[in-house]
């Protein structure tokens, strides 16, 4: 099972600047040791040029480095904050939201669960219908299929998460378009 991570980090960085349409100065975090850092870093730095956005990627692979960027971030610096998917930002998701609420900066991550703890805006793969991928091969495995013939299943399901009241005290209004598009909407 792949959740098509790499490829969906310059979807997650025109979602933002769709939102926040005023962004010029944009940061990307991402953590250098996760295996799809070079698949990834060039997506995003891409995006950034097709979107005429001044782009500050910044890596971060330990605590002591998160609390650092985390601490010296504000506004003046950045416009948005873009955050790369995989493990070590998940598990960290409510310190991002934390400090992007207190800097009232816009952040989008790639689980709808920061969302729901009171992120801006998400976008990534959806991990129920993964859970259910793995389910239906843990049956045809305990059936007697050999793991090795099965394929590697990607992603069809994608989920876009928006938090309305978030929006307002960042003084974003969300357009019609990324409403009707968004899969899960928080009031």
């Amino acid at each position: 099972m792949s959740l098509f991570s790499t490829t969906l980090e310059a979807k997650r960085f025109e979602l933002l600047t769709e939102l926040v349409p005023t962004a010029t100065r944009i940061a990307f975090l991402f953590d250098p040791n996760f295996w799809t850092a070079n698949l990834t870093l060039p997506e995003v730095q891409a995006a950034a040029v097709s979107l005429n956005k001044k782009l500050r990627v910044i890596a971060v692979n330990s605590d002591a480095e998160l609390d650092a960027t985390l601490a010296s971030m504000s506004r003046t610096d950045f416009d948005a904050v873009t955050v790369s998917s995989g493990p070590f930002f998940y598990s960290r998701r409510e310190r991002i939201v934390a400090m992007a609420a207190r800097v009232a900066i816009p952040v989008i991550l790639d689980a709808k669960e920061s969302v729901e703890i009171g992120g801006l805006m998400a976008y990534g793969a959806s991990v129920p219908d993964g859970y259910r991928w793995v389910g239906i091969y843990a049956g045809r495995i305990l059936k007697g299929e050999k793991p090795a013939d099965l394929p590697v299943v990607q992603p069809t399901k994608f989920e876009l998460a928006i938090n309305l009241k978030t929006a307002k005290a960042l003084g974003l209004t969300v357009s019609d378009k990324l409403l009707v598009a968004a899969d899960e909407v928080i009031e």
